[in-house]
């Protein structure tokens, strides 16, 4: 097998605390349906980003385009918001610039795509550019995982083919990206999905972080330079 010329990561849960309560971000998005619509919103099997669009196609249909932007951008808001009293209170990963800086010191190309908002990562992580070729959060990225085109993005950034890549994440969206833009992909048991929930995604690596995981590459060789 090719040894791995480029490895893009998550970032909350990855590379840094997951402290986003996305059971709150669902709760206060759901209270402003409920105050546009007039009755509380159908609860959606779906990620709150993907359940703002559908409730504001709803409403469209209900009340006319008009009220649907109003309703979008406010609901942006109560996420963003959301996004940046976790940050507040979270962190990197102690181990994490000093991973990145080992990868890039083997020439390594490192990618961050995150479904985060920029400020919300900056917060946590404001030399976030410094650490790697490509940041792509969700305002840059022209599509969000799982849809592929978000590691592809970063991939291209880098100048590196999928096929020598590693995606390497802490949830089933990270995996299902990575697989479809045709890299490899690791989990990494350091959000809030557990180790059977990941394996069920078939990733070809699967560790408790990404520190154990590039224990793992290197006693495979599987990077430059190992």
């Amino acid at each position: 097998m090719q040894p791995i010329t480029a490895m893009v990561f998550d970032f909350d849960g990855t590379l840094a605390h997951l402290t986003i309560d996305f059971s709150l971000m669902r709760r206060r998005v759901a209270a402003l349906a409920e105050a546009f619509l007039g009755e509380p919103p159908e609860t959606a099997d779906v990620p709150v980003l993907e359940w703002l669009d559908e409730l504001a196609a709803d409403l469209e249909e209900r009340q006319g385009r008009d009220t649907a932007l109003e309703f979008h951008c406010r609901g942006r808001l109560v996420v963003n918001a959301t996004e940046l009293d976790a940050a507040r209170e979270g962190g990197l990963f102690p181990f994490t610039r000093e991973l990145l800086a080992d990868l890039r010191s083997r020439g390594v190309g490192v990618g961050i795509v995150t479904r985060n908002s920029t400020a919300a990562v900056r917060t946590v992580f404001p030399d976030v550019g410094q650490w790697c070729g490509a940041f792509l959060a969700r305002e840059d990225a022209r599509a969000l995982k799982p849809d592929p085109g978000h590691v592809l993005q970063a991939l291209e950034m880098l100048g590196h083919p999928p096929e020598r890549a590693l995606m390497v994440g802490d949830h089933g969206m990270d995996l299902v990206a990575g697989q479809k833009a045709g890299c490899r992909t690791a989990g990494v048991c350091s959000g809030n999905m557990t180790r059977a929930a990941l394996h069920d995604f078939a990733p070809d690596y699967l560790e408790e972080d990404v520190q154990a995981l590039l224990r793992v590459l290197l006693d495979e060789k599987a990077l430059p330079g190992a």
